[in-house]
C-alpha cells in the first residue's frame, strides 16, 4: 500500500547541500540557527504564524486548524506540551539529526499520531554518517548566530552487521530584533548514540534548548513589552526494524520537561516574582507495527503519555495531572487491477481515552486505486477518519473571571471528523498531489476577543472547514520548482458565547499560494527563493498590514570550487518588508539580512 507520505517524499533533483525539507528552497533560516520548525515556514501544506522569529514562537497549523490541534511526532512517539500548543514546536533537536518533515493528514494521521485532531508533522531519525558542518552568520540589528554539527561512525562495528554512530550539535544565536524590545538569545546542545544495521536502527538522544525572546504584543493586544524564557529538555530512545516493503515495527519512549517564564511587562517590578511561570513534565511511550500476509496488511499502534503541571498562575480547574492513551488498528486488502496496479481497501478504528474524561471511538476507512510506476495517475483515494484530544491546561486552569487569559474548567474533549478525496499523479515531468476535504470540528477550543473585555477567553466552537490543497513539483537542469495552493472556507458556531473576534480558529488564509524556487544560474552560484502570497479572512483584531500580503525569503549562495566545502551566502527574510500581522494584533517582524559562512566536511 502506498501511503500519502511516501508520495509526498517522491525524489526531487536537488543541488548538493544539506536538505532539511525538499518542499522549501532555503534550508537555513535568516534570524537564527536551524530548528525543526524552520523548514515549515514555506511548506505548501503548513501555515506557520510567527511571533518575532518563527524559531522564537510560531503557531503551526494544517488545513485551517489551530496551533493546538496540529501534532508533532519524532520516530514512534507524539510530542506535546500539555500547558499550551504554543510550545508543541519546542523540539530541542538539531535539524541535522532528523529526516525531512512529513505532513500526515486524514486516515494516516488518525492511525499514526496522538493528541492532535487535524494533522501532524512527523520526523524520522536521520542515519548518522561521517559528516560535519559549521555555519556562522552576522546580520542587521546586532544579529549573529553559530551552529556546529559533527557525526561519526566508529571504525569497528559493534557486531558483524551493526555499526555504532555518534553525533553532537551545538548552536547559539542572539540579536536585538527588527523591532524595539524584540531581542533574543537562543542556545541548544544535543547528543545522540545510534546503532544501525541493514534493517534496524536504534537512537538514544538527549537535548537541551534555552530561549529568551521579547516582542511587543507577543500574546496580548495591549501594547505591552512582553517576553518569554523557555527551557526545554528532551530525553528519547527509539528503535525501528524494517522487515520488507510495507512491513515494520517501531517503538519509542521519551521524557520532556518544559519551563516557561512569561512576562506580560518585562520591566514591571512584578516580573521579579514570576507571576506567570509554568513547568510541565511529559513521559510517554509508543509501539506500532505493520505486517503483510499475502494480499492482506495489518497494522496497529498503541501510545500512552502522562503529564504534570506546576504553575504560579494556572491554579484553577479540576486537575493538574492526567494520562492519555490511544489504540489504533487497521486492515487493508489489495486486489490486482486490470492494466496493472491494485485496488486497496483499508478499514479500522481508533480509540482515544484519558483518566480525566470519556473516550472517543472513530472508524477509519479508505478506498484507493493505485497504478504502476510510470507517467499518469499514481493513486486516487477516498477516506474518512476521526480523531480527538483534550484541551490544554492554560484553557482549563486559567481563571474564568479575571486575568489576561480567561479559561473554562468545563471544556470537554475536542472531536474532529475528516472526509476527503485526493490523487497523486505524474505528468509531463510534473509530480502532483491534490486533495479536497471536509472536516467537522466539535468543541474546538479557541481563544476569542469581546469588545469591552481586556482579556482573551477560551471558548468552545464548532467549525466546519471545506478545503482544497494542491502541490506541484518539477526539476530541470538548472531549476527546481515547488508550487502549492490551498483554499479554505469556514463556518463557525460559538453557541451561546459572545464573540467579536477570534485569535486562532478564524485566523486563516482563504487563499494561500507558495512557490519555492532554486535557480542554479552559474557553476558556483545559485539563488534560492521562497514565497507565500495570501488572502486572509477578515479579522477585527488585525488593524495593521491589511488582509493581503506577499512574504518572501531569498538567499544568494556562492560555493567556490577552489574552496571545497565552503559556502558564502547573503540571505534575507521578509524581503519586501511587509507589516502583515500573521497573528492578529501581533506586530510583524521587519526585514532581516544576514551574511553567512558555512563549511561542510
Amino acid at each position: 500500500m502506498i501511503s500519502a507520505a511516501a508520495a509526498q517524499n517522491a525524489p526531487v533533483d536537488l543541488p548538493p547541500v544539506t536538505v532539511y525539507s525538499s518542499a522549501v528552497a532555503n534550508q537555513l533560516p535568516v534570524g537564527t540557527f536551524a530548528m525543526p520548525v524552520s523548514a515549515l515556514r514555506f511548506e505548501p501544506r503548513v501555515d506557520l504564524q510567527a511571533r518575532n522569529l518563527a524559531e522564537g514562537q510560531a503557531d503551526v497549523t494544517i488545513r485551517g486548524g489551530i496551533f493546538e490541534n496540529t501534532g508533532f511526532g519524532v520516530g514512534a512517539v507524539s510530542l506535546t506540551d500539555p500547558q499550551t500548543g504554543h510550545y508543541y514546536a519546542e523540539l530541542p533537536i538539531a535539524s541535522a539529526m532528523l529526516n525531512a518533515p512529513v505532513i500526515v493528514t486524514g486516515a494516516e494521521h488518525a492511525l499514526k499520531t496522538m493528541a492532535s485532531t487535524v494533522g501532524a508533522v512527523s520526523y524520522g531519525w536521520r542515519p548518522v554518517a561521517n559528516r560535519g558542518s559549521a555555519d556562522f552568520g552576522v546580520g542587521n540589528d546586532g544579529l549573529w548566530s553559530a551552529e556546529l554539527y559533527e557525526g561519526r561512525l566508529f571504525p569497528a562495528p559493534v557486531s558483524a552487521k551493526t555499526q555504532t554512530g555518534v553525533d553532537l550539535a551545538w548552536a547559539h544565536s542572539e540579536g536585538d530584533g527588527t523591532l524595539a524590545l524584540g531581542d533574543h538569545r537562543f542556545d541548544r546542545v544535543n547528543g545522540r548514540v545510534q546503532l544501525k544495521s541493514e534493517r534496524a536502527q536504534t537512537d538514544i538522544f538527549a537535548g537541551y534548548q534555552a530561549k529568551f525572546f521579547g516582542w511587543p504584543n507577543l500574546y496580548t493586544p495591549f501594547n505591552s513589552a512582553e517576553s518569554e524564557n523557555l527551557q526545554t529538555l528532551l530525553l528519547a530512545a527509539n528503535h525501528r526494524i524494517d522487515f520488507g516493503p510495507g512491513e515494520y515495527a517501531e517503538g519509542g519512549v521519551y521524557s520532556r520537561r518544559n519551563k516557561d517564564d512569561y512576562a506580560f511587562n518585562r520591566f514591571s517590578p512584578l516580573t521579579a516574582v514570576h507571576p506567570f511561570q509554568h513547568t510541565t513534565w511529559v513521559r510517554g511511550a509508543a509501539l506500532g507495527a505493520r505486517k503483510v500476509l499475502g494480499e492482506v496488511g495489518a497494522q496497529f499502534r498503541a501510545e500512552i503519555s502522562a503529564d504534570d503541571l506546576k504553575s504560579t498562575s494556572l491554579l484553577f480547574g479540576r486537575y493538574h495531572t492526567r494520562t492519555l492513551t490511544k489504540l489504533a488498528a487497521a486492515f487493508d486488502h489489495s486486489w490486482a487491477a486490470a492494466g496493472g496496479g491494485a485496488t486497496v481497501v483499508e478499514a479500522g478504528a481508533t480509540y482515544d481515552d484519558s483518566n480525566r474524561g470519556a473516550g472517543f471511538v472513530s472508524p477509519v476507512l479508505e478506498l484507493a486505486r493505485e497504478w504502476p510506476a510510470n507517467e499518469g495517475l499514481k493513486r486516487v483515494y477516498a477516506s474518512y477518519a476521526g480523531s480527538s484530544q483534550l484541551p490544554s491546561y492554560t484553557a482549563l486552569n486559567s481563571s474564568a473571571t479575571g486575568g489576561l487569559f480567561r479559561g473554562n474548567p468545563n471544556l470537554g474533549r475536542e472531536k474532529s471528523r475528516n472526509a476527503e478525496v485526493g490523487l497523486a499523479a505524474v505528468f509531463a515531468g510534473w509530480t502532483a498531489q491534490t486533495a479536497v476535504f471536509f472536516r467537522q470540528d466539535d468543541n474546538l477550543v479557541d481563544w476569542t476577543f469581546r469588545r469591552g473585555v481586556t482579556a482573551r477567553s477560551a471558548n468552545a466552537v464548532d467549525v466546519a472547514t471545506t478545503g482544497l490543497e494542491v502541490v506541484l513539483r518539477r526539476s530541470w537542469a538548472k531549476l527546481d520548482l515547488v508550487l502549492g495552493y490551498t483554499t479554505l472556507l469556514k463556518d463557525a458556531n460559538y453557541r451561546s458565547a459572545a464573540v467579536d473576534a477570534s485569535f486562532y480558529a478564524l485566523n486563516y488564509a482563504r487563499h494561500r499560494l507558495t512557490a519555492a524556487i532554486v535557480y542554479r544560474f552559474a557553476a558556483e552560484w545559485e539563488l534560492r527563493f521562497d514565497n507565500a502570497a495570501r488572502v486572509q479572512a477578515d479579522n477585527l483584531l488585525r488593524q495593521i498590514g491589511g488582509d493581503e500580503t506577499l512574504l518572501s525569503s531569498a538567499g544568494l549562495f556562492f560555493r567556490p570550487r577552489a574552496w571545497r566545502g565552503v559556502t558564502l551566502s547573503l540571505r534575507s527574510d521578509n524581503l519586501w518588508n511587509s507589516n502583515f500581522q500573521e497573528v492578529p494584533s501581533v506586530p510583524a517582524a521587519r526585514r532581516q539580512v544576514v551574511f553567512g559562512v558555512g563549511y561542510a566536511w
